[in-house]
């Protein structure tokens, strides 16, 4: 991993994702990409009159100058922190920014006000930059100062659209040395499975994945729940669990083979860090 990229709002919730951006980066001898999305009018930027641009340039100015009391911190001394200002509002956008930079993940606070213009990460705005992000993102809501990422529950129905989610994800867990825990949450009614049906697909999918190494297999775990979101719950806090990983698509925002909302529950509603990886 060589840099990582924190979106920010210069809220105590950004802070967070700082925090735990920099534990990372040290790890990893990475460094540090700090993002501000302004959000400003296009008629703000684009009236020929004075005082609006001069109120765009304020604005600019004043950003940059918070980054320095921002970024004043002793857990970011010794690691690359470099920071840039855009006039962003499509979350899409900060996919792009990673591409451009070359960014290995992305470490964002789920909550926060932004200090100039307008709300940024409120609600589902997190789950809009997960929707549309080919990079895994790292969503914290609480202090990062004891961060840590050896335990990790990933969550998922091992169907073979989930292969490079799969493969991104272990790849950045061996990185992180993480002990990971493979768990398929079986329901009851419709979506009951037999032990033989989902040991069938286990197998098919990890064969495949793995190039013939089964040695994943072992680290499945079989959980029975009433719903998804309780088994994810439940089981990451039964091993007290660092981080829940999941994947994603494009298209219905969190979890695939989570219907409805259940995948936005359960990034909005776990209290511990949840990872997702784009299908």
């Amino acid at each position: 991993m060589k840099k990582i990229l924190v979106p920010i709002d210069f809220s105590e919730y950004s802070e967070y994702a700082l925090q735990v951006a920099a534990t990372i980066a040290k790890q990893q001898n990475a460094e540090i990409i700090v993002l501000h999305m302004l959000g400003l009018s296009e008629a703000v930027l684009t009236k020929d009159e004075s005082q609006e641009v001069a109120e765009a340039v304020y604005y600019m100015k004043l950003a940059e100058k918070r980054f320095k009391t921002f970024l004043d911190r002793e857990y970011l001394k010794g690691i690359k922190v470099s920071e840039t200002v855009q006039n962003y509002k499509i979350f899409s956008e900060i996919n792009e920014v990673a591409h451009e930079n070359d960014v290995d993940l992305i470490v964002m606070g789920s909550h926060g006000v932004s200090g100039l213009r307008e709300e940024v990460f409120i609600g589902s705005n997190t789950e809009k930059v997960v929707r549309t992000s080919d990079i895994p993102v790292l969503v914290i809501k609480n202090p990062g100062d004891d961060f840590k990422m050896k335990e990790v529950v990933f969550a998922l129905d091992f169907k073979m659209e989930n292969l490079r989610s799969y493969r991104n994800a272990m790849k950045l867990f061996e990185t992180m040395d993480a002990n990971v825990h493979l768990l398929y949450v079986n329901l009851p009614g419709d979506r009951f499975k037999s032990s033989g049906q989902i040991e069938e697909r286990v197998k098919e999918f990890l064969f495949k994945a793995d190039s013939g190494n089964l040695d994943m297999y072992d680290k499945v775990v079989y959980y029975s729940d009433y719903t998804v979101e309780g088994g994810v719950f439940n089981y990451s806090n039964k091993i007290d669990a660092d981080v829940i990983a999941i994947p994603t698509h494009g298209r219905r925002g969190l979890a695939h083979f989570f219907s409805g909302s259940i995948g936005e529950d359960i990034a909005n509603h776990a209290n511990k860090p949840v990872i997702t990886f784009k299908i």
